[in-house]
């Protein structure tokens, strides 16, 4: 469990003085969340990188850290998860690319990304508001509702066309159009937790849309 993100910024540095080409890598998460103030504590870092060879850099050098590898249960099977790595209070969840269903990092999430430490071989991102929120409404983990919440009452004023756009965004990279299904079932439930949704009628076009389209193709037998 991580309380304070100078404990991250420290392991960072650490993986910086052992690693000798550039990588740079974005954090998704409850390890974003701890950086703004809107969380307490996080339990794991989630970092995507976005080519094979940040990946495997990363992966050898966390391993020459003494960090321990462990296979992904099953709860984390459905997220794409690359490889979790565990060093006492330290827990990293290493993504390359793919974090949830499909879930990827876009070059639209990546501009809308905060850099926040340059190190000399080192670059850390944290993740747009607005990408933590979306990202959040993909994955079905205990809090992650609660954490959809705080972040959008922290935040105030959410860029909610940036969201809409990188919904459908993802769907078109994935091709995978019941993913509004996915998302709109969420944001019923923050609705119903008393959070307003500028884009819900939006929304609701696209998975009306994409019933209508499933019914075309998939005709019930009389």
């Amino acid at each position: 469990m991580i309380s304070n993100f100078d404990d991250a910024n420290r392991l960072f540095e650490e993986i910086d003085n052992n690693i000798f080409e550039k990588v740079e890598f974005y954090i998704m998460g409850g390890a974003m969340l701890l950086y703004h103030g809107i969380k307490e504590a996080t339990k794991d870092v989630d970092i995507i990188v976005n080519s094979q060879k940040e990946f495997i850099l990363l992966q050898n050098t966390l391993k020459k850290l003494k960090f321990t590898t462990k296979v992904p249960t099953f709860e984390y099977k459905k997220f794409d998860l690359s490889q979790i790595f565990i060093r006492e209070d330290f827990r990293i969840d290493l993504f390359h690319k793919v974090v949830c269903k499909g879930f990827q990092l876009s070059d639209a999430m990546k501009k809308r990304a905060l850099k926040i430490k340059e190190f000399k071989h080192l670059t850390v991102l944290l993740c747009s508001h607005e990408d933590v929120f979306l990202f959040k409404t993909f994955t079905e983990r205990p809090g992650d509702i609660t954490d959809c919440l705080a972040l959008a009452r922290k935040q105030k004023s959410l860029d909610w066309p940036a969201i809409l756009e990188e919904v459908q965004n993802q769907i078109k990279i994935s091709g995978n159009k019941i993913w509004i299904t996915w998302v709109g079932e969420r944001l019923d439930i923050l609705e119903e937790n008393g959070l307003e949704i500028p884009i819900m009628n939006d929304i609701d076009k696209l998975r009306e849309e994409y019933f209508n389209d499933y019914e075309k193709k998939h005709p019930s037998k009389k």
